[in-house]
């Protein structure tokens, strides 16, 4: 088979070792952008990936570069994200490719995820071309970056090259390895068509744009279409490759990277990892790797004004077309009125997705205590129950046992840290499982951590432990069977729902104590003695008391006789008393939005 002049392949690296400033170089000296055009992190178009410095969604580039060998080589680059929460989405971006740059910071040397997305990439078979970038810094340190290169990922020295994405050094080499190292594309010999879909974005105008790379055969506007996971057809109304805009082609055909419009409108139809195929002549079997993307996370999101609530619904239905792995239904909440249940992957995704509501679709929005899907096994059950919502845990009496969903966890962090890391571990219910010597200054931790553990303040509590230099990357484990309740937080004897969550039977007291000192404190004073106390089953934990308002009954009442006084102040009394037995304590939402704002 004759050999394809064309490249496919990604960028991957730990978050902020310089992934999308190095894409703005290639694309610069490939002269696929015009210089009055380019900008700085050119593929990262969102104003969140602009400000946070962090990829969000994979952006596909189709560049043409006149190698020294005479030939001009078709380049396809895909800037993934960087982060735990997206990579599903850069193992799926990386099944599209035969070959990944491997980025090091010069000055960070390898770090968690660098060993991840190694990991990733040595699984799909891909050919790994490490760049140490940043080498242009002061505070660079080639050597370590080498030695660790060898004795960390198993990758010979001399493999390396040496590159600045910022200033422009090596990016000739770097185009010239992935000519000459990474081969061409493979399985074009199957007698089908067949294209892996990595992505798919929503367009009002156009529906549904399917982002796919075609393993085998070809694919044009006017055929009917199919995917493989569902059996759906569709015909293909346009096909076209990026530059890194939309620019539409006749057809996509073997080794291409592109996009697809068809008549599918909804984004949930078109399941990242799917295998796109011709309706009349299908493929048997899909392209490997296909699995369903599940959430992890989940929290209750509520509108700060109830006549939010259409709006937030809309918000919420727009972002689901463009987000396959966002989940929602809608929920009702006592306190804090209609609302949804939403499905994250992660904690980063859920800020995402938060201060997306806030900023493009303009809504205030107040969320819920992040949960994690538990399995529930009751009396009798044949199988067990997943739960994501501490409303929906069966009575306590019916529990036989509650299983968590644990991480497996690579820490790095520099060796004087040891201590403080391994007391934060064993504080979130972690072990560790073995460490790892990196250098002279650094060790890998391998740890197994609750998923619920980690969700609020673990990993700022490991950048502040380690001045900066830990980071982590995590995969999900299996399911382990804990020690669980149900804490509720009841307020004059009614349990407010918004509060309750699942924790750890020895950590309930304190975090109830917690709650209700920080609950006393913001809750207004009112007209008689209020309780806050924390529960589990019918168990008070935790108690503390809103701060009573005393009206002075006898400030009219001067001189004279004493008996006055008495009776204006029992009769308050009395009042007060029957106060309690039919008072309702009214907590203004604020109050709400303050305790959960700080959780």
């Amino acid at each position: 088979m004759e050999e394809l002049l064309t490249r496919n392949f990604c960028i991957i690296a730990h978050v902020d070792h310089g992934k999308t400033t190095l894409s703005d170089r290639l694309l610069e000296y490939t002269n696929t952008v015009a210089q009055r055009i380019l900008t700085d992190q050119h593929l990262d178009a969102m104003d969140l990936e602009r400000e946070r410095g962090i990829t969000i969604k994979s952006h596909p580039v189709t560049m043409s570069y006149p190698a020294k060998d005479g030939r001009v080589y078709k380049l396809n680059l895909m800037d993934t994200p960087g982060h735990v929460d997206f990579s599903y989405e850069v193992s799926r971006s990386l099944a599209a490719c035969e070959g990944a740059l491997l980025l090091i910071d010069a000055a960070q040397g390898v770090e968690a995820q660098t060993v991840a997305n190694a990991h990733l990439a040595t699984a799909q078979e891909l050919k790994i071309i490490p760049v140490i970038n940043k080498i242009d810094l002061p505070s660079a340190n080639l050597e370590l970056c080498l030695k660790q290169l060898e004795d960390i990922l198993m990758i010979p020295e001399d493999e390396a090259i040496l590159a600045s994405g910022k200033s422009g050094i090596g990016i000739e080499d770097i185009l010239e390895a992935v000519v000459s190292r990474i081969p061409s594309p493979r399985w074009r010999d199957h007698p089908h068509t067949r294209a892996l879909v990595f992505d798919s974005i929503y367009d009002s105008y156009r529906g549904v744009i399917t982002y796919m790379r075609v393993f085998s055969g070809a694919l044009k506007a006017g055929d009917q279409m199919m995917l493989m996971s569902t059996g759906q057809k569709s015909e293909v109304k346009e096909v076209g490759i990026f530059t890194p805009k939309m620019q539409k082609t006749d057809s996509l055909g073997e080794g291409d990277v592109g996009y697809l419009v068809s008549n599918i409108k909804d984004t949930s139809e078109v399941k990242v990892g799917d295998t796109v195929t011709l309706a009349r002549q299908p493929a048997i079997e899909m392209l490997p790797g296909y699995k369903e993307v599940r959430p992890m996370v989940f929290c209750g999101l509520y509108p700060l004004e109830s006549n939010d609530y259409e709006k937030l619904k809309a918000a919420l239905g727009r972002l689901r077309l463009n987000d396959a792995a966002f989940l929602y239904q809608s929920e009702s909440s006592v306190a804090l009125g209609f609302g949804f249940r939403c499905g994250f992957l992660g904690l980063l995704h859920m800020e995402i997705i938060q201060e997306r509501i806030r900023r493009e679709h303009d809504v205030e929005i107040i969320s819920t205590y992040p949960s994690v899907v538990y399995r529930v096994m009751t009396h009798g059950a044949a199988d067990y129950i997943e739960v994501d919502n501490p409303v929906l845990l069966p009575d306590p009496g019916t529990i036989d046992e509650i299983s968590e969903p644990t991480i497996n966890a690579a820490i790095h962090i520099p060796n004087d840290s040891m201590g403080d890391i391994l007391a934060l571990i064993m504080e979130k219910r972690g072990t560790v499982e073995h460490t790892d010597t990196l250098d002279h200054t650094r060790v890998m931790l391998t740890c197994v951590l609750p998923l619920n553990e980690i969700l609020v303040d673990f990993n700022d509590r490991l950048k502040s432990l380690t001045h900066g230099y830990g980071s982590m990357d995590y995969e999900l484990g299996d399911y382990r069977p804990a020690d669980l309740v149900k804490m509720d937080i009841l307020i004059n004897g009614d349990p407010v729902d918004a509060f309750s969550s699942i924790v750890h039977r020895e950590k309930a007291e304190g975090k109830g104590r917690e709650l209700c000192e920080r609950l006393a404190e913001i809750i207004p004073p009112q007209m008689f003695k209020v309780a806050i106390q924390a529960a589990i089953g019918g168990k008070i934990i935790a108690r503390d008391n809103v701060r009573v308002l005393r009206k002075d009954v006898t400030a009219k009442c001067y001189g004279g006789d004493i008996t006055r006084k008495r009776k204006l102040l029992e009769k308050q009394k009395e009042g007060k008393k029957k106060m309690k037995l039919i008072g309702k304590v009214s907590i203004p939402p604020d109050a709400f939005i303050q305790v959960l704002k700080n959780n």
